[in-house]
């Protein structure tokens, strides 16, 4: 058995109440931190990259993608050589002083569920909209009728941050067996000294991870150990609208893919009144942080310190350099000159997407999830773009500093509470396993809109079907299995990573609010500076 119950250290609660007040006393007016909610967790400042973070498409049906359209619109992406990529992505995150090796950590006792008398039964926390909810408890019916030593059932926690809330906040007895957590709380929930890594359990059960995509994988490592299993992976992409594209001249087949190409192709939309805006964007909660964080993982600099806080604590950001002024300037530079425009704070994050299909003074681009497609090309079906058809919705890779497809990954993990017996703790891992096997990958990828964690899920169908039918669902996944050997390739490790990201919102939206007048570097360098402090006492409480 796991040694005795231990309930969330208070100095981790602590640290996070006082990261908060950190945070609110440096904000010019700016929106008060709330470390949990997952409302934009993937956006690039302009947008959310997970539904769970507040349902892009909130209200809009979702599709039916074992049926695509038979006459999908091209982009110039070729396919990823998938299982090259693997071999060659594969990198070694170096140990750090604050995790304990793996023998040191709580063990998995696979072979518990052998001496079980009854079937055991598994919790699963998550939160996620209504649809996916329902493609997730199909899983899980297939799973309860092919065993009979565990038996599941599922809790919809609303999203991230209700789940995050819930587990901090009760005992031992009721929590979970397993949790569906984002990757903004790896360092936090690893240092919490409450979870069973999963390395432990692929240890202990010889689990084979080669086809594992490792961004997916390398996104919740940390200190050389996998604390979270990769489940609903996903990643930001560029949505277009393809005649605004044809009437002004630009090829829908080749959309942007730098910075300097999403400013080219917006002035000749807007010359060409092809529509009123080029991009859209938004000032939603945690937008600019993980907008930054992928600027910078394409431009391959680190964000923070100590390999991006991979082979130590992070002790400092280190965005208050060109790169940051970079990216700052261009969303100035956008705004300024009237080829972007702000949604605000986007809640639910519909009201972006809207601007798309505005009848008087559209937007042409939007950075989003990829796991909003299914969604948005139910909408169009269902008329909410007017004249737009699902045919009309163009989908390209990630737009940053470098020119090769690439993001970091966005979603969510399993992850495995310790303290609740060796019988529980197997039988989530039995279910993590079914989760993440090749066929479940491929039903839950082609039912949702994520991309498949592994790189043999995309030779079965039903994903196998879709991605050839409709090359638009290819386009995050070939982005996220890509061959790098960076270092940066996964986000930065970083304990008030929540709060970092909401500074740097509030940085930007004072961008958006003078244009004209506003210091871009100035901003920069009081966001990393108001950074530092929430790093120092996040660091200093635990």
């Amino acid at each position: 058995m796991i040694a005795a119950s231990r309930p969330l250290p208070k100095r981790l609660i602590t640290a996070l109440a006082a990261l908060s007040i950190v945070a609110a006393a440096c904000s010019d007016g700016g929106t008060a931190i709330d470390a949990g909610r997952d409302d934009a967790d993937e956006e690039s400042t302009i947008a959310t990259d997970d539904p769970a973070a507040g349902d892009p498409a909130a209200g809009v049906p979702k599709t039916d993608e074992d049926a695509p359209s038979d006459d999908p619109p091209s982009t110039d992406t070729e396919p990823v050589d998938t299982v090259g990529a693997v071999e060659a992505a594969a990198t070694d995150v170096p140990t750090t002083d604050a995790v304990s090796p793996l023998a040191d950590l709580p063990p998995c006792a696979v072979d518990a569920l052998d001496s079980a008398d009854s079937p055991v039964d598994v919790t699963l926390w998550f939160g996620l909209p209504t649809d996916l909810q329902e493609v997730l408890q199909s899983l899980v019916d297939e799973y309860n009728a092919s065993q009979d030593r565990v038996q599941v059932t599922i809790e919809n926690q609303v999203d991230y941050e209700s789940t995050i809330d819930s587990y901090q906040q009760l005992g031992v007895d009721q929590r979970p067996e397993i949790l569906l957590a984002p990757e903004f709380v790896v360092q936090a929930f690893a240092e919490s000294e409450t979870f069973v890594p999963v390395d432990a359990c692929i240890e202990a059960s010889g689990l084979d991870t080669s086809a594992f995509l490792p961004r997916a994988l390398n996104a919740y490592r940390y200190g050389d150990v996998q604390w979270g299993m990769p489940f609903n992976v996903s990643s930001p992409v560029l949505f277009y609208v393809n005649p605004v594209f044809e009437a002004a001249g630009l090829d829908p087949a080749d959309p942007p893919k730098t910075p300097d190409e999403l400013r080219a192709a917006s002035e000749a939309i807007v010359a060409s009144d092809a529509a009123t805006y080029g991009l859209v964007v938004d000032v939603a909660r945690d937008a600019a942080g993980a907008y930054l964080e992928q600027w910078f993982g394409q431009a391959e600099v680190p964000f923070v310190d100590n390999d991006n806080g991979r082979s130590g604590r992070a002790t400092e950001v280190l965005f208050d350099n060109e790169t940051g002024l970079a990216a700052f300037e261009f969303l100035q530079g956008m705004d300024r000159d009237g080829l972007s425009v702000n949604v605000g704070t986007n809640a639910g994050g519909l009201d972006a997407f809207l601007k798309l299909v505005d009848p008087t003074e559209p937007g042409a681009m939007r950075i989003d999830t990829s796991a909003a497609i299914g969604q948005l090309l139910a909408g169009l079906d269902g008329g909410l773009g007017g004249e737009l058809t699902r045919d009309d919705l163009g989908v390209g890779p990630l737009p940053g500093p470098s020119e090769a497809p690439a993001a970091q990954v966005s979603g969510a993990s399993l992850w495995i509470p310790a303290d609740k017996g060796d019988e529980s703790v197997a039988a989530a891992w039995e279910f993590t396993q079914f989760l993440v096997d090749a066929q479940s990958q491929s039903t839950w990828a082609a039912g949702t809109g994520y991309v498949p964690m592994r790189t043999d899920a995309v030779e079965l169908d039903p994903i196998a079907s879709l991605f050839e039918s409709d090359p638009r669902f290819r386009v995050a996944y070939d982005q996220l299995a890509a061959p790098t050997d960076s270092p940066f390739a996964a986000r930065p490790a970083l304990g008030p990573q929540r709060e970092v990201r909401q500074v740097i919102v509030d940085a930007i939206s004072r961008l958006y609010a003078d244009p004209e007048g506003a210091d871009a570097a100035a901003l920069l360098s009081d966001a990393a500076a108001t950074s530092n402090r929430l790093i120092t006492t996040y660091n200093d409480l635990n």
